[in-house]
């Protein structure tokens, strides 16, 4: 009969002490670089320099439409800047596009920028073009990222709505579905600021 070395319990809760260990180093890690990350996010650090501490203003992310078409914050400044979060099964979403489009219509030419941002669904390209043209959507869709879902806290509602100044920072929240005139009303006084 061959004898085994006894089992030595110790080594083994040494093992499990280590990995625990090393795992809370891993998270701690990672919590600090997170927390120092340099990306702004709405109401809780600065955006920009015109952006002082605890003010609201629109986030230095990009903003890539269904066509291609990439929006910056550098190539927002100066526009007043609608960021509409939505979804194609939101039934409030739906009842707001036509009074979006209306607006985005009048408005564009005066700097007046709206877009759509896809906020909890993914059809593909070709279901969400459709969809696009089917609800003649004149404003530019975006499809959420990461980034832009942080910047914005994950806005919990559906519609929500923020509205920036040509000074980028935050003017006005909407939650719920945005009527043409209500819109109209809050970006008049926002128009003629230089």
């Amino acid at each position: 009969m061959t004898q085994h070395p006894p089992k030595n319990p110790g080594n083994s809760k040494a093992l499990i002490g280590l990995l625990l260990a090393g795992t809370a180093g891993i998270i701690i890690f990672l919590f600090v670089q997170l927390s120092s990350s340099s990306s702004p996010t709405i109401g809780t650090k600065t955006a920009a320099a015109a952006c002082k501490k605890g003010e609201q203003c629109l986030p230095d992310v990009n903003y890539v439409d269904t066509n291609g078409t990439a929006y910056t914050k550098q190539g927002l400044t100066g526009k007043v800047v609608v960021i509409n979060f939505w979804a194609t099964w939101c039934k409030p979403c739906l009842k707001e596009i036509p009074d979006l489009s209306k607006v985005y219509e009048k408005y564009k030419d005066r700097g007046v920028i709206v877009l759509g941002v896809l906020a909890s669904d993914n059809p593909d390209n070709g279901t969400l073009l459709n969809f696009q043209s089917d609800n003649e959507m004149t404003f530019p869709v975006v499809r959420a990222t990461s980034d832009i879902l942080v910047s914005y806290d994950y806005p919990g509602s559906l519609p929500t709505t923020f509205i920036f100044d040509r000074t980028g920072h935050q003017a006005h929240t909407h939650v719920g579905a945005l009527s043409a005139e209500k819109l109209v009303a809050i970006l008049n006084p926002l128009l003629p600021q230089n």
